[in-house]
């Protein structure tokens, strides 16, 4: 592609050239359907994660340090910040409650990586709303398939990692940047990720819930270091995922199928407001209950779980707060006997304190089945055994998760989770405005102008 060189490895030559030259028109209806509900679902999760204490207030401290009045919208709060810190808290806010979208191919949450920086970079450019839609798809695009081609070491969190390159595409796209000059971004942005550990989220370390926010920073770093002249390695990607943060990268899948197939496309939806890999099991537990009805917890004698070797590893039955308890394969599953949902309130701070669900959680059982593992990624298995004290077993078997793709929540239920979440935030006629905004975004000229506006409180 013209402007990039020869040492460019063969796959990000094609890729920037792919990036450069992308058109909103060259993208299928549905995954653009997709995409304006993945930007709507994302900015609930943010609207929600702003109403939390620690997050409302971070974004003060924020505030208090200068900048208000100008600068970016902190979503869903009064407050304008400086770019760089909007971008920062509005990621931190979306994956604070696990509510945020994910793909199971990447591993990980594309939309948060990308959305907060796509914003700011296109307030900037006062971009149209074609052109922000176009940036969120191909910032998406490049996380996602980062994430499928990469392997990240045992232990090693997705958030933070490829997300950066992610987010500095998109920001690149919407500063009119040529293929050279985004072959230059991806480099960079590749030696700017996080070496971030699973760990902290088990231990309910809420820094995890910064990872997203850093990787928006930095993704806006990325581009204006690129374009000031930066350079970085000359396969950047290949190294960090492949050999440093990660145990192998193949490089083929970056351009499989590439404009054809889109990764947005291929998401998931989330109801269930904890870590993915719980899901199969809580959905298991709903095909139980719709079976037979609610289980009442003193009735439980054991609750035995069979799941894949990642899910498996979320067994603490005593979470010190909200954040290990979202990472509970047992506390998620015993909130969901003895409240009937996992929803935002089971893992209030609050909960932790529930005599109820804290003495069934200490009932559950985790085991990893290999072969379930060996199904990864296409499946997300688990079975799930309720024995009750009179001898009685209740059984379940979901092979994945609702809200994937190939099993997808009614678009119902996830506009009903938006205005869920940003009712609180923006109150009901401007949530309901807002959702329609995002919805008709690249409608015209005005489309993101349209959303931007609505975006603060009050």
């Amino acid at each position: 592609m013209a402007g990039t060189n020869d040492t460019t490895p063969g796959w990000l030559r094609d890729w920037s050239g792919f990036a450069a030259a992308a058109r909103l028109e060259d993208i299928d209806a549905a995954t653009l359907d997709r995409a304006r509900l993945t930007l709507a679902d994302t900015l609930g999760a943010i609207a929600a994660g702003q109403q939390e204490p620690e997050i409302a207030a971070l974004a003060a401290r924020l505030a208090s340090q200068g900048g208000s009045g100008a600068g970016s919208a902190a979503i869903a709060t009064p407050h304008r910040l400086p770019a760089s810190s909007a971008a920062f808290l509005n990621g931190v806010a979306g994956t604070a409650l696990e509510l945020d979208e994910g793909n199971r191919f990447a591993r990980g949450h594309p939309c948060i990586h990308v959305l907060p920086a796509a914003i700011v970079a296109a307030e900037r450019a006062g971009a149209s709303g074609r052109d922000f839609l176009l940036a969120l798809c191909l910032g998406y695009e490049l996380g996602a398939r980062i994430g499928a081609a990469a392997s990240l070491r045992p232990g090693h969190h997705p958030h933070g990692t490829w997300g950066v390159v992610g987010a500095a595409l998109a920001v690149a796209r919407l500063s009119g940047a040529d293929a050279a000059a985004i072959a230059r971004t991806v480099n960079v942005a590749s030696a700017l990720s996080l070496a971030t550990s699973m760990r902290t989220a088990l231990e309910g370390g809420t820094v995890r819930n910064a990872y997203a926010g850093v990787a928006n920073q930095l993704g806006l770093m990325a581009w204006e270091m690129a374009a000031a002249g930066f350079e970085g390695e000359r396969d950047g990607v290949a190294t960090v995922f492949g050999r440093i943060s990660g145990q192998e990268f193949r490089p083929a899948m970056m351009t499989e199928a590439l404009g054809t197939r889109w990764e947005v496309a291929r998401n998931y939806f989330k109801l269930h407001a904890c870590c993915r890999y719980n899901h199969a099991a809580l959905d298991a537990l709903e095909d139980i209950v719709a079976r037979h009805g609610r289980v009442d917890p003193a009735r439980v004698a054991a609750v035995e779980i069979a799941t894949y070797g990642a899910a498996a590893e979320l067994d603490g039955t005593a979470p010190r707060n909200a954040l290990a308890a979202r990472f509970s394969l047992p506390w998620a599953s015993a909130a969901f006997l003895a409240r009937g949902a996992a929803d935002v309130p089971a893992f209030r701070a609050g909960m932790l304190g529930d005599a109820t669900i804290a003495a069934l959680a200490r009932k559950v059982r985790v085991a990893e089945d290999k072969a379930m593992t060996a199904r990864l990624p296409a499946e997300r298995p688990a079975r799930v055994r309720v024995v009750l004290a009179d001898g009685a077993v209740l059984e379940a078997t979901r092979a994945s998760n609702r809200g994937d793709a190939d099993d997808p929540y009614p678009r119902a239920a996830i506009e009903a989770k938006f205005m869920a979440l940003a009712t609180p935030a923006w109150g009901a006629a401007r949530a309901a405005e807002l959702l329609r905004a995002t919805q008709a975004v690249d409608a015209g000229q005005d489309g993101f102008a349209a959303l931007a506006r609505l975006l603060p409180a009050g």
